[in-house]
């Protein structure tokens, strides 16, 4: 079943949006400077964006929920971010090929999984030539029954819908997550566009 994100975000139904940005990507960048043109799809109120624009990239937060951009753009700004109302699955034509990198996080998993191929199609569409496609994944959800979101993810359908095209940089299980996220939940995978 589909859920209706614009009236999770004006209810403050969110209990994805911890109040900061993703720890894993804040331990990525410590490591690795992203820079250029970011895209951050399903951005929600912006935490990861903002991280992003702090260290000196230019920032587009997309998501499909209006009442989560609002919230977001209420924040101080920290650099070259802005935020765009619109539906990653089907990116508008602007978006093709206009991004040096792609930060994931918590998008994938909160489509429904016969999406992703669709979801796969857009990543590969909005990248530049040998773009940078950075993720963290949801491996393990406790209690799963196959009802979402969130909806894990395997190693092996990773490989499926990005394999072909991309190839691996970097994978590592974070050791630094949301308090409420186990250790081994979730996997920062860092691929690049062939």
């Amino acid at each position: 079943m589909s859920r209706d994100w614009n009236q999770a975000y004006e209810t403050g139904d969110t209990p994805w949006d911890k109040g900061y940005a993703s720890p894993p990507l804040c331990g990525f960048m410590k490591r690795h400077r992203i820079t250029g043109r970011v895209l951050v799809p399903g951005c929600g109120t912006g935490h990861d964006v903002r991280a992003l624009a702090a260290q000196g990239a230019d920032v587009v937060g997309l998501d499909i929920a209006e009442s989560a951009l609002r919230k977001a753009a209420a924040y101080p700004p920290m650099g070259g971010e802005r935020y765009v109302a619109g539906d990653f699955l089907n990116p508008q034509p602007e978006h093709t090929a206009a991004y040096d990198w792609l930060v994931e996080h918590t998008c994938l998993c909160a489509i429904n999984p016969d999406m992703r191929s669709a979801y796969a199609r857009a990543v590969r569409r909005v990248l530049k030539p040998d773009g940078n496609f950075l993720a963290i994944f949801f491996r393990v959800v406790d209690d799963y029954t196959g009802d979402g979101p969130p909806h894990p993810i395997s190693r092996e359908a990773i490989n499926e819908l990005f394999g072909n095209d991309f190839e691996w940089v970097e994978s590592s299980i974070p050791t630094k997550t949301y308090p409420s996220r186990p250790y081994g939940a979730e996997e920062l995978c860092w691929m690049r566009l062939r």
